[in-house]
């Protein structure tokens, strides 16, 4: 082979080669990758929408933990928890004006619901020592209170929520419904002065069954009433009032 032919061959060979690094860098092997990092760019996606409702429901979770801790911190003085270390902050104290808004959001929040469920109920609002109260009276509200107010209570905390929704503001606003939580006032107050009764005659302390924080409160606030103190004991849902002897 002359040194022309041998040149010829070797620019041939090349060429070749060049078109293999060609086919290469822009063949099928380069799309699949851009498939793979798609997949991973979407896995982050996911991944990242995930952590943010996770996000959410955590916050969510706070701001019903915080107002039911802070709705018994409001309770008498003397309300030291067993087994935990504190029952949450006290809140802090609020303008009138933003407790007439939190009213105002709970109340259009309220109204919504009725319209939905296709209930008849008229709404009052109220202000009493720093707690905006929102009350639902008249019609057939029983499937709003269900058993033991459980559904109240559930109520209470989604109106809670859809208040610091709209104001940024965690509220500790108190919702009724028929009257049912005016009537366990009056029922637990007259169990906690009872039992206080009980307590000074027999010297020993005595437990309560499980309540909600309003409930609590109203135990401990007539305990404290009948000149004996009490304490909140266990933890939710299980969470209950023992009144201690003098």
């Amino acid at each position: 082979m002359t040194p022309s032919s041998q040149d010829e061959l070797t620019d041939a060979t090349d060429a070749t080669e060049d078109r293999g690094d060609d086919v290469t860098s822009t063949g099928s092997p380069e799309p699949a990758a851009d498939d793979a990092d798609d997949a991973d760019d979407a896995a982050d996606a996911a991944d990242a929408a995930d952590a943010a409702d996770a996000a959410d429901a955590a916050d969510a979770a706070d701001a019903a933990d915080a107002t039911g801790a802070a709705d018994e911190a409001d309770s008498v003085a003397g309300d030291r928890a067993v087994g935990s270390t504190t029952d949450g902050p006290r809140a802090r104290s609020v303008l009138p004006a933003d407790l007439e808004q939190d009213g105002e959001v709970a109340a259009d929040y309220i109204e919504g619901l009725l319209d939905i469920a296709d209930l008849d109920g008229d709404i009052d609002m109220d202000v009493e020592a720093d707690r905006a109260l929102v009350s639902v009276v008249g019609g057939d509200l029983d499937d709003l209170v269900g058993r033991n107010g459980e559904v109240l209570e559930a109520l209470q905390e989604l109106t809670r929520l859809a208040v610091l929704t709209e104001t940024g503001r965690r509220s500790r606003l108190m919702l009724d419904v028929a009257g049912y939580r005016a009537g366990r006032r009056a029922v637990l107050t007259d169990l906690g002065t009872s039992t206080a009764e009980q307590v000074r005659e027999t010297n020993e302390k005595v437990r309560l069954e499980p309540m909600s924080p309003f409930e609590r409160k109203v135990v401990h606030d007539a305990v404290a009433a009948a000149g004996l103190v009490s304490e909140s004991e266990g933890e939710e849902p299980r969470r209950c009032v023992v009144v201690l002897p003098a």
